[in-house]
């Protein structure tokens, strides 16, 4: 059985990433991709060679473009079950995950603001 309801998360809480909830059946399951690995994965992408982390708008509005993408690297996760999951139900997808699904990353919308200066490095 695929897991269903699944949507994003952009309402408040502690994670430092996108986090998604679904239900399997009556059972609600959470999952989550940290910042990291969506910084790793755009940055795979976007070859700009300036590496500037995601903030939770940008990641949340990625995930919310990709959805169905990231559904389906969650999903074929949980259904490997707790053998791959420590944390079943919790699911978390790692660089490997993304690596190994082959999904691709729309970043069409993805828009880079300008960081201000105290955020740039002096040397």
């Amino acid at each position: 059985m695929s897991l269903t309801q699944f949507s994003v998360d952009d309402g408040p809480h502690s994670m430092d990433g996108l986090r998604f909830s679904a239900r399997d059946g009556a059972e609600p399951v959470e999952a989550f991709i940290s910042r990291k690995v969506m910084d790793v994965w755009v940055d795979s992408i976007e070859h700009s060679g300036g590496r500037q982390s995601l903030f939770r708008d940008q990641y949340n509005a990625l995930g919310k473009l990709n959805i169905a993408a990231l559904e389906r690297m969650v999903d074929a996760k949980y259904q490997r079950g707790i053998a791959f999951n420590r944390q079943h139900p919790f699911v978390e997808i790692l660089f490997s995950d993304v690596t190994e699904s082959g999904e691709a990353l729309n970043l069409t919308e993805l828009v880079r603001e300008q960081l201000p200066p105290e955020f740039h490095r002096v040397t």
